[in-house]
C-alpha cells in the first residue's frame, strides 16, 4: 500500500448519463492539496457547494449511495469512490454540473482509466490509516447481512452473495490487497434482476439505465409480450434472453461478475469512513444500506481510538524529512539539534519526533541519579519543529533564520524521561504575515500531553 498521500497531476474530465436520475453531466477531477480528502462540488448550483465523502452525510441508499451537504445532493457516488480507493488516491476535488456522476458502463474501469491518464502525484504527507485493532461486526438479521472488519496489515476484502437464483446461485469474490482492484474488480458492472426492473422504473430510478451500463439477470421464463415491453423501456428495437439468463445477449466479463461488483460497491461505500483502511473485510450479502451502516460503525470506532489531533507516529513508515533533510533547513547542530525526524507537514501543521535517550548531554547535570529532560529544552525542540513549518513557507529556507519572539501559556504536564519518544505538533493560529508566525505547540509521549505553549517567531532573510 502507498505510504504517502497522493493526488492527480492534472485535471481530467468525462461525461455521461446518470444511472438513476437520467441526467447527462460533466464530471471533472481536479488535484487537491494534502489532507483535502475526497470532495464533490456541484458547480451547477448557486454558490458551487461542496459535499464531503463522509458516511454521516448519506441521505439515501436506494440502489445507490447519495450524499447531501450544504443544500446539495450527489447521487450514486460509490463507483467513483471505488476507483479512487483502488488507485489509492487520497485528495481530489470532483466537480459535477449535474446531480449524479456518469454511470459509464456500470463499473469503475473508465474512471480508473481517466485518472491514470491524469497521472498520480505523491504528496509530502503520510497517509493516516485507520488500522483496525480488533474485530468490528455489523449484522442485519432481517436481511441476513453480516459484515466484519478484522486486523491485518493491508486492505483486503471478501464478499459472498446468495440470491437463491438458478442463474447466479451462491458466489464469492475477494482481493488480498487493494492493488488488485484495478485488474480484478474495476471492470465489473452493476446488475439487477428482471423482476426488479419494473419496480425500479416505477420508482423513478434507473432513468439512465441501458443494457450497455447494467447487467439484467433473467431468473424466470419471459413471454414475447414482456420482451417487447422491455425493448420499449430501454429504447431498443428488440431484446433477447441468453440461455445463461442474461438479457440481450450481454456476455459476463467474469463468471462471478455480480459478486465482484458487490465487492466494488463495498470498497466504494467504505471510502466514506474518511481514511484509508488497514483491515480484512468479510461481507455476506452486502448492500448499500448495510455498507453505509458498517462504514458508520467503523468511523465511530476510529473516533473512539483516539482524538484525531494527536499525531500518529508509526516508526515503520519513512519520515517526511530525515535528520539530513532537517539539517539542510535548520541551522542547529549537536548538542542543540533536538529533532530527529519530521513525520507530517502541510501548509499549517507540522509534526516531529525526538527520541530521548540516556546519552543526551543534558542528563549529566539534570539531574544526576534522576534524569529528567529540562522543560526549556522541550520547548526548544517544539520550537525547532515549528521552525520547519515556518521555513517551509519560503522557496529557499536555507537562506532564512527563525527567531523566538514570545512564549505564552506554557505548561509542563508530565516529566519526560530517557526512553520516551516525544512527538511534537505545531499548528499555525493565523497566516504568516510580514514574517511573523504564531502557532500552538503540543508535545506528547504516547497519547499523553506532556508540554504545551503558544509561540511567536519571526522569519528573517540571512545577510549574504
Amino acid at each position: 500500500m502507498k505510504v504517502k498521500q497522493h493526488t492527480i497531476q492534472r485535471q481530467v474530465e468525462l461525461s455521461g448519463v446518470g444511472l438513476h436520475t437520467g441526467v447527462v453531466s460533466n464530471m471533472t477531477f481536479l488535484p487537491a492539496p494534502p489532507n483535502h480528502g475526497i470532495k464533490f462540488q456541484r458547480v451547477d448550483l448557486e454558490g458551487r457547494p461542496t459535499v464531503d465523502a463522509d458516511c454521516d452525510l448519506v441521505v439515501d441508499v436506494s440502489r445507490g449511495t447519495t450524499l447531501e451537504q450544504n443544500g446539495a445532493r450527489v447521487y450514486t457516488v460509490e463507483h467513483v469512490l471505488a476507483a479512487l480507493v483502488g488507485l489509492e488516491i487520497d485528495n481530489v476535488l470532483i466537480q459535477l454540473d449535474g446531480p449524479e456522476p456518469p454511470i459509464m458502463d456500470g463499473s469503475s474501469i473508465q474512471f480508473i482509466e481517466v485518472l491514470e491518464d491524469a497521472g498520480l502525484e505523491e504528496q509530502n504527507a503520510l497517509r493516516r490509516f485507520f488500522e483496525v485493532q480488533e474485530s468490528i461486526q455489523y449484522k442485519d438479521s432481517a436481511r441476513e447481512v453480516e459484515m466484519v472488519a478484522l486486523p491485518t496489515n493491508n486492505y483486503r476484502v471478501t464478499v459472498m452473495v446468495d440470491y437463491n437464483s438458478p442463474v447466479l446461485g451462491s458466489q464469492h469474490a475477494s482481493i488480498t490487497d487493494i492493488s488488485q482492484f484495478k485488474s480484478e474488480i474495476a471492470s465489473c458492472r452493476t446488475f439487477c434482476f428482471l423482476h426488479e426492473l419494473e419496480m425500479l422504473y416505477n420508482s423513478n430510478l434507473i432513468k439512465g439505465g441501458d443494457l450497455n451500463n447494467a447487467i439484467v439477470v433473467v431468473d424466470r421464463v419471459v413471454e414475447k409480450e414482456e420482451l417487447a415491453h422491455l425493448a420499449k423501456m430501454f429504447n431498443k428495437q428488440t431484446v433477447e434472453v441468453k440461455k445463461e439468463g442474461i438479457l440481450n445477449n450481454v456476455d459476463l466479463r467474469y463468471r462471478n461478475e455480480p459478486a465482484r461488483h458487490k465487492l466494488l460497491d463495498v470498497v466504494g461505500d467504505l471510502a466514506l469512513v474518511g481514511r484509508p483502511l488497514k483491515a480484512q473485510i468479510l461481507a455476506a450479502r452486502p448492500g448499500h444500506a448495510a455498507n453505509v451502516a458498517f462504514a458508520k460503525k467503523l468511523k465511530r470506532a476510529m473516533e473512539k481510538m483516539g482524538a484525531s489531533h494527536i499525531p500518529h507516529y508509526d516508526p515503520k513508515l519513512p519520515p517526511v524529512m530525515d535528520i539530513n533533510q532537517i539539517s539542510n533547513i535548520l541551522p542547529h547542530r549537536y548538542p542543540f539539534q533536538l529533532i530527529d525526524k519530521i513525520i507530517y507537514l502541510d501548509e499549517t501543521v507540522v509534526a516531529g519526533v525526538k527520541n530521548v535517550t540516556m546519552n543526551e548531554p543534558f542528563f549529566m547535570g539534570h539531574f544526576p541519579g534522576n534524569p529528567v529532560m529540562p522543560g526549556v529544552l522541550q520547548v526548544e525542540a517544539m520550537a525547532q519543529t515549528g521552525g520547519i513549518l515556518v521555513l517551509s513557507s519560503v522557496e529557499d529556507p536555507e537562506n532564512y533564520w527563525t527567531y523566538f519572539l514570545g512564549i505564552e501559556n506554557c505548561k509542563f504536564r508530565k516529566m519526560v524521561l530517557p526512553g520516551d519518544t516525544l512527538v511534537f505538533k505545531c499548528e499555525l493560529l493565523a497566516p504568516i504575515r510580514r514574517g511573523i508566525a504564531k502557532m500552538r505547540g503540543e508535545a506528547y509521549v504516547g497519547n499523553t500531553l506532556v508540554c504545551e505553549a503558544v509561540m511567536t517567531a519571526s522569519i528573517t532573510r540571512k545577510e549574504l
